[in-house]
């Protein structure tokens, strides 16, 4: 999974790595963290990859542990073509923007029942 963001001011682009504890024990994380630079590396010479002036996150899953290395660079060159086709389209500023309803928002989209006030206990 890959995020990005562009920023204000240009310079080169700039990448983190986060793999959860979910993925696996340390030596599992460290390898999946070590294929994703790996993959960061490669991209970097690319025309439609890492650009100047842009945060990138990329978020390692289990998957990336038994995945082809050469399918995991395909995904990764075409979320990177997607994400700079979308801000050739609009006026998104990243991933991260809000161009359409979010599913990961807190809460329900259903209406909330108020709370009920906490019980005071009585006065002894």
């Amino acid at each position: 999974m890959v995020q990005a963001r562009r920023r204000a001011e240009n310079g080169p682009a700039r990448v983190g790595f986060t793999v959860s504890r979910q993925v696996g024990n340390a030596v599992e994380r460290n390898r999946v963290r070590r294929r994703l630079r790996e993959m960061v590396r490669l991209t970097e010479g690319q025309k439609e990859g890492l650009r100047g002036g842009h945060d990138y996150v990329l978020i390692g899953r289990r998957a990336a542990l038994a995945a082809a290395f050469g399918e995991m660079r395909r995904q990764l060159d075409a979320a990177l073509i997607r994400i700079h086709d979308r801000e050739r389209g609009d006026e998104a500023q990243g991933t991260g923007d809000k161009a359409e309803a979010s599913l990961h928002q807190a809460g329900s989209p259903r209406q909330r029942r108020p709370r009920r006030p906490h019980r005071q206990p009585p006065n002894a």
